[in-house]
């Protein structure tokens, strides 16, 4: 399958996108210092390959099957920060607001590209990682609520 020039370039900007989420959450993860938040950072890093494999195949012009495999991330977290603000809550707080806020202009630049495409089962595959994407800012949002971080 032949991709216009458009879908090329967003294709070159959407893996872009992953490699800056990828190195992000490897760096996140090897800073956070509650276990389980390590733990999350390290499985959205592993997702966030997956995406970047996933364009890749599309850059080549294949449509891969994006199948109904549920991530393996934490779906509830333990208080480990209570109310009180300490520096330790500070740190993990601070990578919390950066990768959140990468998650959310990673979703729109998703939701720009799915109307940009000309084939269905692209457009299908690109609203399949934003999807994603928006599971990963709930993820990070649901650690932040359970440890008082999220006002």
């Amino acid at each position: 399958m032949q991709l216009t020039q458009k879908e090329t370039m967003l294709i070159s900007d959407l893996k872009n996108q992953e490699k800056l989420c990828i190195e992000k959450y490897t760096k996140a993860a090897s800073t956070a210092l509650d276990p389980q938040l390590k733990d999350l950072f390290t499985k959205l890093a592993n997702v966030e390959q997956g995406h970047l494999n996933t364009l890749s195949k599309l850059e080549a012009g294949e449509i891969p099957s994006m199948g109904g495999a549920k991530q393996e991330t934490p779906s509830s977290f333990k208080e480990t920060y209570g109310m009180g603000d300490t520096e330790d809550k500070k740190a993990d707080c601070y990578l919390c607001n950066d990768t959140l806020t990468m998650e959310k202009h990673a979703s729109s630049v998703y939701d720009t590209a799915v109307f940009e495409f000309t084939q269905a089962g692209m457009r299908d595959v690109l609203n399949h990682i934003q999807k994603e994407e928006q599971e990963h800012g709930k993820q990070i949002y649901d650690y932040m609520t359970a440890n008082n971080m999220y006002s």
